[in-house]
């Protein structure tokens, strides 16, 4: 059992996992899992309990050293808290921390009168917030040791500017084209079709 999280104002990143389960490119085991990415703001409010959620882990699974295993854990970048400095070609991670979270069972997606979400209602999506419900827990097996986050459920509670991979594109994105005119003795293209057959 790890420890539960839940973490308020939180900025969504991709979210085309929340409601299809995808096989990520990383993960080790190569199952299929529900997953998101959290977006924190350096000044949060709950990075300290965030970090004190991972050292109840560790320290869960390593007692008496959870705090070095967190340590020599954070500095192979093998936690679940990263720095979005190390993603900053990407929108919105520059100056932030982020949280990648998955999860085999399809996690609870939610709106803000708590009314159940499906992938048709398109929300949440990449750019967006809510709150996001977490459990921390420390792994050590054939796959390595790691404080990872399980994804338990989301909370759209407003919008935002979409980042990658959201939206469709509008008319307005496409210039107009001018059609040349039929080439003489084309018969408007009819007859040449029917010659086909």
């Amino acid at each position: 059992m790890g420890t539960r999280v839940r973490i308020n104002d939180v900025r969504f990143n991709f979210t085309n996992s929340l409601f299809t389960a995808q096989k990520s490119k990383d993960s080790a085991t190569g199952k299929e899992k529900f997953s998101v990415v959290a977006i924190i703001g350096r000044d949060h409010p709950q990075i300290a309990e965030i970090k004190a959620g991972m050292m109840e882990a560790a320290e869960s699974k390593w007692p008496g050293k959870g705090a070095d295993m967190l340590k020599q854990l954070q500095a192979g970048d093998r936690i679940c808290l990263h720095d979005g400095d190390a993603k900053a070609s990407h929108a919105g991670y520059a100056g932030n921390f982020f949280i990648n979270a998955s999860n085999e069972l399809r996690p609870l997606v939610i709106g803000p009168n708590r009314e159940n979400l499906v992938a048709a209602d398109g929300k949440p999506y990449s750019g967006s917030y809510g709150n996001i419900i977490l459990e921390f827990w420390a792994q050590d097996n054939q796959f390595g040791k790691r404080v990872n986050a399980s994804l338990l459920g989301v909370q759209h509670t407003k919008d935002g500017e979409r980042l990658s991979g959201g939206g469709v594109a509008a008319a307005d994105d496409f210039e107009a084209i001018q059609m040349p005119p039929p080439a003489a003795g084309s018969g408007g293209g009819s007859s040449g079709a029917a010659a086909l057959f």
